[in-house]
């Protein structure tokens, strides 16, 4: 009889026990982490963005890692995907394995919209269901190639969006949403291709810009100082040399528009998620591949290691998480699905290096990487720590410190301050332990340096650089 009720017993807990949480995880392209009207921007409005970072914990400090290419969100996703670091993960996630991937293996209904830039065989392999997927690149959103995955896993019925890509991809996620009736736990991944250029927002949310254009950014520069190694690119033919203020403005006024048209659409997939009842049994995460230039230290582009670039948004909220908490704990993007997977008691692929944020948000501790180590190319390396970062420029023989306390928007130099020569060696020792951590292979010198100044006036732009038609 005791061995009997003892068996009722824990099957009641069984029953009883909560279900694993659902993920939603919605990701944007090119968005600056400044870009949210809660941490004080007062150009843009971001009411959803905002509910969810007060519904949640809101990271200050999240990086992309960096690229070995110019198409920074490339690596970035795949090292999203993998938990993997910037030189240990394929681009294509060939024979590497990914979060949503087991997360299915676990019992997770797994789906995706949106841009996925790692070809086709992983994105089959990651979700089991997709809907309006974009194979990545860029182009008008009211043109833009989208796909669905088949039930057997075949990418099929491929066409034009002929409306505007960010809402259809809105629509899929309400789609989905309304079918899940609770059987199993789901991931919804809404990979958006906003505010990626070409940055076209529906004409209302542009007019109402008109006569209001942001002003350009505090670190704005005509005209970057130096031959940074990556001075002529697609993205940084986007505007002509020198930069004028009014460019700039005209350009963020596009970018902000943009986004406050994601935000909108954002709401109607939350208001869907609300409505099938599964809301306080969801985690939300929202962030960006990287971040973007415009204007900023002369620059328009993400192929540079400036804060401006590699720092982006990240907002998890849901069961376990603080509300209404801010931390400045410094993270990499590829630690969000090792977040995800301590929350939901998933364990993550082979090879993921990613480490869990949950310390930091249940408070056990305040602080989750001493250093943040980013590379670009073999043009740029940089690290820094709480206070202090340099950036190398190997191919010039160039370095710049910055005291982030006192020189957040790196405007100031200190690199010749001999003052500062005790901090320049630390952060340059830094740097070399950082890379042999990674296996960067990169020497931070040459013998053959490029010219250290560069001459715009023989640039020749390319008028389809843009990418509008």
């Amino acid at each position: 009889m005791r061995r009997l009720l003892t068996a009722l017993l824990a099957l009641t807990s069984l029953l009883q026990a909560a279900p694993r949480p659902n993920i939603l995880f919605l990701f944007s392209d090119d968005q600056r982490a400044d870009t949210l009207s809660i941490l004080g921007n007062p150009n843009i409005h971001t009411p959803t963005l905002d509910r969810l970072a007060q519904g949640g914990t809101l990271f200050t400090r999240a990086y992309c890692m960096g690229s070995q290419q110019p198409a920074v969100c490339m690596p970035s996703r795949a090292m999203l995907m993998s938990g993997r670091t910037l030189f240990h993960m394929d681009q294509t996630l060939k024979g590497q394995g990914t979060w949503p991937e087991v997360l299915g293996k676990a019992g997770y209904t797994t789906f995706m919209t949106g841009k996925w830039h790692n070809g086709p065989e992983s994105v089959l392999r990651s979700f089991q269901q997709g809907k309006n997927v974009f194979m990545g690149g860029m182009g008008n959103p009211y043109k833009l190639p989208i796909q669905e995955i088949s039930g057997d896993h075949k990418l099929v019925n491929k066409h034009l969006s002929g409306e505007h890509s960010v809402k259809l991809f809105a629509d899929a996620a309400v789609e989905f949403l309304q079918k899940q009736k609770g059987e199993n736990p789901f991931l919804c991944y809404v990979a958006f291709n906003c505010p990626h250029d070409p940055r076209i927002a529906p004409k209302s949310y542009r007019d109402k810009f008109v006569g209001h254009e942001p002003p350009p950014p505090p670190n704005f520069l005509p005209e970057h100082p130096f031959n940074n190694g990556e001075m002529v690119i697609r993205d940084e033919e986007l505007a002509p040399w020198p930069r004028t203020p009014e460019i700039v403005s005209q350009n963020l006024a596009d970018y902000y528009s943009y986004i406050e048209f994601m935000d909108d659409q954002i709401a109607r997939i939350l208001e869907a998620l609300k409505a099938t009842g599964q809301m306080d049994n969801t985690i939300i995460v929202f962030s960006s591949d990287h971040g973007l230039a415009i204007g900023s230290h002369g620059l328009f582009g993400k192929q540079n290691l400036y804060d401006h670039s590699m720092h982006a948004p990240l907002i998890i909220g849901g069961p376990g998480v603080p509300k209404g908490k801010k931390t400045d704990a410094m993270c990499y993007l590829l630690d969000i699905f090792p977040t995800l997977g301590e929350l939901v008691g998933v364990a993550g692929p082979d090879g993921s290096e990613g480490r869990s944020l949950v310390p930091v948000i249940t408070g056990k501790t305040t602080t989750h990487r001493d250093t943040i180590f980013t590379a670009y190319r073999s043009v740029q390396r940089a690290v820094r720590d709480d206070r202090w970062k340099l950036i190398a420029y190997p191919q010039i023989n160039k370095v710049q410190l910055f005291d982030l306390q006192t020189d957040p928007i790196e405007m100031h130099d200190l690199s010749a301050d001999a003052t500062h020569a005790g901090e320049l060696k630390r952060m340059m020792t830094l740097l070399k332990e950082m890379q042999a951590r990674e296996g960067d292979t990169q020497e931070l010198t040459t013998d053959k340096p490029q010219p250290l100044n560069f001459d715009f006036s023989t640039v020749k732009r390319d008028p389809k650089a843009t990418g509008i038609e």
